[in-house]
């Protein structure tokens, strides 16, 4: 898929800011090292022009530069809508900074990814058994777990986090 020019986004197109955030690992070995392909966007988002991009070398967005939180707050923005991967890791950690700065995050759980792991005791979990644990963990302390078309009916605006 080449680039496309600019393609406006359901988001968009309802007037609600987007962001994106990337992250530049510098961890050896890591897929998302910015020379690497992995540190790419989706060819989806080919075309989509964010309000604001924020690159990123730790697992949160907030530690990101520019300054996420006085961006939104500079905006009056206290709603988060946050996706993409890989969802215990990055989405999760937005999802409890941003809370314990005091947003209300709505966390997409089928708009994210995960990949699945191995734990310390040799038992490896599946991406959606991963998704799963990480729904539970944070619903109704840190975030309401919603689905896309649950988010889509809302009205209600916000700030969509999207990225990894």
């Amino acid at each position: 898929m080449g680039v496309r020019t600019h393609e406006e986004t359901e988001w968009q197109r309802r007037g609600w800011p987007l962001i994106f955030v990337r992250h530049d690992s510098v961890e050896a070995g890591s897929p998302l090292r910015p020379e690497l392909p992995g540190n790419a966007f989706k060819p989806e988002l080919d075309g989509v022009e964010p309000d604001l991009l924020v690159v990123k070398r730790t697992n949160s967005s907030f530690y990101g530069k520019p300054d996420l939180k006085e961006w939104l707050d500079s905006r009056g923005l206290h709603t988060l809508v946050l996706c993409g991967i890989s969802t215990n890791h990055c989405v999760e950690t937005a999802a409890r900074m941003g809370s314990n700065l005091g947003y209300d995050i709505r966390f997409v759980l089928d708009a994210t990814h995960a990949f699945e792991r191995t734990g310390p005791d040799g038992r490896t979990l599946t991406a959606d058994e991963l998704a799963q644990a990480t729904a539970t963990s944070p619903h109704g302390e840190f975030a309401q777990i919603v689905s896309t078309g649950d988010l889509l009916d809302a009205s209600g605006s916000g700030a969509v986090w999207r990225g990894r």
